[in-house]
């Protein structure tokens, strides 16, 4: 075999290790920056009133690496690299992940709604759906029966309003004995039957093993229309709550600005600490943002509102950095800005 021969071989043989090895993947997450997008594109509340500035929320991109984009990754001054664990719950799967983190947006949206309403002096009122399987627990009886995602409505045929009430209904069953559970799953109803069992790590207490929350809408006039497709996460609540409340009334709060931001909302009206401001703060700045909201977290010397800061004057944006623990506060800021002219 000629050396010419052999060594197209050879980069034959490389190019195909290489093309392998970038479909596998290592055992971490890699967070980059991601989008600042409009939010009034997304939100409408019925007869609405428009505004002059805009909200934005902010996202950051998040995967697991093959060996190529972790280096890069390493490389990187504004991509962050986290174990799975660090990520992703323990015997968590890709897809509960998943489900959690469209649940996690779904509650955030609730939560942003109830906020916003209640400023504006207007009822809020809720219609349960059943409960809403979050994650399975190995070995338990709905394993391999349920999924996360599923939507239980009934059972044995009665339809209940709360996750405490499917619990205590379950509760008293004796282990053996069998439940009938109705769920939804991809707009399809389907039917089970589920033998109660004790759990492992408490032999007095019996169940399915699934991880549940409350599947509820919440009903308000005028209606509201939130389109987050497939964004995850409850990192955009508190900037839901203000595209929503600056839609309910009169007044224009941007007044003119192009405000971004960050946060959880808690029904309570409380901004919590979410993860990448870092990649938030570079996704603002991209798309021209004045200003910027960020967790403060009560002055916590780790807090949201310090990081911000420190990358905004890294990459030397003009974009003013305001910190927030509570909705409220926000209001009070937006409220005393000088109209953009």
């Amino acid at each position: 075999m000629s050396k010419r021969l052999i060594f197209r071989s050879l980069i034959l043989i490389f190019a195909i290790l290489l093309f392998i090895s970038s479909f596998i993947t290592l055992p971490y997450y890699v967070s980059k920056p991601g989008m600042a997008k409009e939010l009034a594109p997304i939100i409408e509340v019925e007869n609405g009133y428009e505004e002059d500035g805009s909200f934005m929320l902010t996202t950051i991109r998040m995967g697991k690496p093959n060996i190529y984009t972790y280096v890069m990754a390493k490389m990187s001054e504004y991509q962050e690299i986290y174990p799975e664990s660090a990520i992703r719950r323990e015997e968590e799967s890709e897809e509960e992940y998943s489900v959690r983190q469209l649940h996690l947006m779904s509650s955030s949206k609730t939560y942003a709604i109830e906020v916003a309403y209640k400023k504006a002096g207007i009822p809020v009122n809720y219609h349960y759906k059943g409960v809403y399987v979050l994650s399975i627990m190995e070995g338990m009886p709905a394993d391999g029966k349920l999924l996360p995602g599923d939507r239980i409505f009934k059972v044995d045929g009665i339809e209940f309003k709360s996750s405490n009430e499917f619990i205590e209904y379950v509760s008293v069953k004796q282990p053996g004995d069998k439940i009938s559970l109705t769920f939804e799953r991809k707009n399809k109803v389907e039917e089970v039957s589920i033998e109660v069992k004790p759990f492992s790590n408490d032999v007095n207490k019996v169940g399915v093993g699934i991880s549940l929350v409350d599947d509820k809408d919440v009903v308000v006039e005028p209606e509201v229309n939130i389109d987050t497709s497939d964004i995850g996460g409850p990192s955009a609540g508190f900037m839901f709550s203000l595209e929503i409340y600056n839609q309910l009334i009169e007044e224009d709060i941007t007044r003119g600005y192009e405000i971004a931001g960050t946060g959880t909302i808690s029904p309570d009206g409380t901004v919590g600490r979410i993860g990448g401001i870092e990649q938030k703060i570079i996704a603002a700045d991209k798309v021209g943002a004045d200003i910027f909201f960020a967790p403060n977290e009560e002055g916590a010397e780790d807090s949201n509102y310090k990081a911000a800061v420190k990358t905004a004057e890294d990459i030397g944006t003009n974009m003013k950095i305001v910190p927030v623990d509570t909705f409220e506060e926000a209001i009070q800021f937006l409220k005393n800005l000088t109209p953009e002219k």
